[in-house]
């Protein structure tokens, strides 16, 4: 056994722990940026979801259309509410 096994064992040992810190910092990023992705997904379908409800309810009811495009207009805001939402918190995560 020689002096310099103890030194090389604690500099391997350093290494490989920024090794795992690097690592865990790219794990923070990527989980980010997937809630931010999940949150645009969803506000999208939301979105979709009130434009398809508001042309069915215009469908059977055309004489509704006013009050049905403030609701609708409405329900879109808060969906992408939610998405900006996210977006500021993905940023104020990472």
């Amino acid at each position: 056994m020689s002096v310099g096994d103890g030194r090389n064992t604690k500099t391997t040992n350093l290494e490989q722990n920024n090794m795992i810190l690097e690592s865990l910092n790219t794990l923070a990023e990527i989980n980010g940026s997937l809630t931010l992705g999940i949150a645009g997904a969803g506000a999208g379908i939301g979105v979709g979801l009130v434009g398809f409800a508001a042309a069915s309810a215009v469908g059977r009811n055309p004489g509704a259309f006013g009050n049905i495009l403030t609701i609708s207009i409405i329900g879109m805001a808060l969906a992408e509410g939610v998405a900006i939402l996210a977006f500021v918190f993905a940023f104020i995560k990472g």
